[in-house]
């Protein structure tokens, strides 16, 4: 099921889900930030061949993803649990994980910067 955006929203990230998440303390919407990047560049990479944990790592980044409000990548990553599970396709819904964490991460460092 697609995790819904709670606001309207013109970013892969929804704010103030990250906001509420953070009880609005700044310096620690930055560190959550700055901790997600890091953490989907690995999990991409570890996932890069489609190894057997491959279900597991996209578990835990939906996961993180929720927590900070990046719901497309949640549903990314969503979606290749089920294609892995289904055999439908892995590497095209992989394809399209790695994009909405792309655009999630130029989404943070934009953010980052200020």
């Amino acid at each position: 099921m697609p995790s819904p955006p709670l606001a309207p929203i013109d970013s892969p990230l929804d704010l103030n889900h990250l906001s509420r998440m953070t009880l609005g303390d700044a310096e620690l919407e930055q560190e959550v930030l700055a901790m997600f990047a890091e953490q989907a560049v690995r999990l991409i990479a570890a996932m890069a061949s489609l190894p057997a944990e491959t279900g597991a790592l996209a578990h835990k980044l939906k996961g993180s993803a929720r927590g900070i409000g990046a719901f497309a990548v949640a549903d990314a990553a969503a979606g290749l649990e089920t294609a892995i599970r289904t055999g439908d396709n892995p590497p095209r819904a992989f394809a399209a994980l790695k994009e909405a964490v792309a655009e999630v991460r130029a989404a943070i460092a934009t953010i980052l910067k200020h």
